[in-house]
């Protein structure tokens, strides 16, 4: 029988029911949620599939406990007391890559970092009977976290970000990350049946992640994870397996209508490049036009885009006229929905329109808004004889 972990999906904050049901959907059962962070129950496939083919989480951790600590005594007790014999080997080299604290008595990093070291030593000491270890193999990272004096501390199986799938080499000013913008198109009715349009599509990121849904491209095919060096607990044929696996249900020429616009011609020449590097540049029509002169023939269909915000103070005074201008061309297509993510807060006031809903999320550290206008729904297709 296969051994079992908890594993820890993390996203941005306000998308734990998006990841939730990504989770669900790769076959996996949902053991809690809280903010920024969906936990599962899953075998050392889990890891593999969570790690290949979640669109919306940012890395996926091994769980190896959850207590509570007020002193650095504690603290240490409780790390020495997690079985890290059974995930890290003799040669392992392992070290706390993240401490973080929100809350809570114990809220010095680096404290955190050399005490939890020394517990792990301490626990692998008792194992391996020696007082030092070489660590000269695979890396094993590890992050804790403290939440109102509770600690989670877990393995990283993951490494860089899951939103660095590895096709952006190129980005424009204020990009939006990969996993943020897959999780907003899925907050969406939108499918690859339906246009979709972004008007300020900058490196190209909505229209690439909406690209690779159609085309069922799992977003972590083509980078590697730390997990893949763990040969102690996921098989490395186990890695090959499943990339072959998932590569087999590619769609390599779905019939999707993706368009992406940006007024500089070298930003649309980076969302090209970026395009071509995930292998969906043949699905995707970018070309330099004014948010002013967008249009499309077709009805029912999609908007969804990422413009300025209006950061800098001297940007601020454009805004105005920028957001009339995105409503004035939303009214132009027909029957179409746009969905807009912005941290101008008159945004609704200048398109002219009162959102049908609007949810608070956070890019980054900014906090932004996630408006949804919605259009008239197609009518439904005759089912066939």
């Amino acid at each position: 029988m296969k051994k079992t972990y908890t594993l820890i999906a993390t996203c941005h904050f306000g998308l734990e029911a998006v990841l939730k049901r990504e989770i669900i959907d790769i076959g996996y059962e949902i053991t809690e949620v809280r903010d920024g962070r969906v936990s599962f129950i899953g075998d050392d496939e889990a890891i593999v599939r969570a790690n290949l083919c979640l669109r919306t989480a940012e890395r996926v951790l091994l769980l190896m406990g959850s207590f509570t600590a007020v002193t650095f005594e504690e603290y240490f007790d409780k790390v020495a007391e997690l079985p890290w014999e059974e995930v890290i080997p003799e040669d392992g080299k392992f070290y706390i890559t993240k401490a973080s604290s929100v809350k809570s008595k114990l809220f010095s990093p680096r404290d955190l970092q050399s005490l939890g070291k020394k517990a792990i030593v301490k626990r692998m000491s008792k194992t391996y009977k020696r007082e030092t270890f070489p660590e000269t193999g695979v890396l094993y990272p590890i992050r804790v976290f403290f939440m109102k004096d509770e600690a989670t501390v877990a393995l990283d199986t993951t490494g860089a970000s899951l939103h660095k799938r590895g096709y952006r080499t190129n980005t424009a000013k204020a990009p939006i990350s990969e996993t943020l913008a897959a999780a907003l198109l899925m907050l969406t009715p939108w499918r690859d049946e339906r246009s979709l349009l972004d008007p300020f599509c900058g490196s190209g990121t909505f229209c690439i992640e909406a690209a690779m849904m159609a085309s069922h491209i799992a977003p972590g095919l083509d980078r590697s994870f730390n997990a893949e060096e763990w040969v102690n607990i996921v098989d490395k044929d186990l890695w090959k397996e499943i990339r072959t696996e998932l590569r087999k249900e590619i769609i390599t020429d779905p019939d999707t209508d993706i368009q992406g616009y940006d007024i500089d011609e070298e930003v649309v020449h980076m969302a090209r490049e970026n395009a071509k590097n995930a292998g969906v540049d043949h699905l995707i029509h970018f070309q330099v036009r004014d948010v002013k002169d967008t249009s499309h023939r077709k009805p029912y269909g999609f908007i969804i885009t990422n413009p300025p915000y209006g950061e800098r103070i001297s940007e601020k005074e454009d805004l105005p006229r920028l957001y009339k201008i995105i409503g004035d061309a939303y009214k132009g297509l027909d029957k179409w929905s746009m969905y807009v993510i912005t941290s101008y807060e008159d945004a609704e006031k200048y398109i002219g329109r009162k959102a049908d809903k609007n949810r608070k999320l956070y890019n980054g550290m900014i906090k932004t808004y996630f408006y949804e206008f919605r259009g008239e729904k197609p009518p439904k297709r005759k089912a066939k004889d």
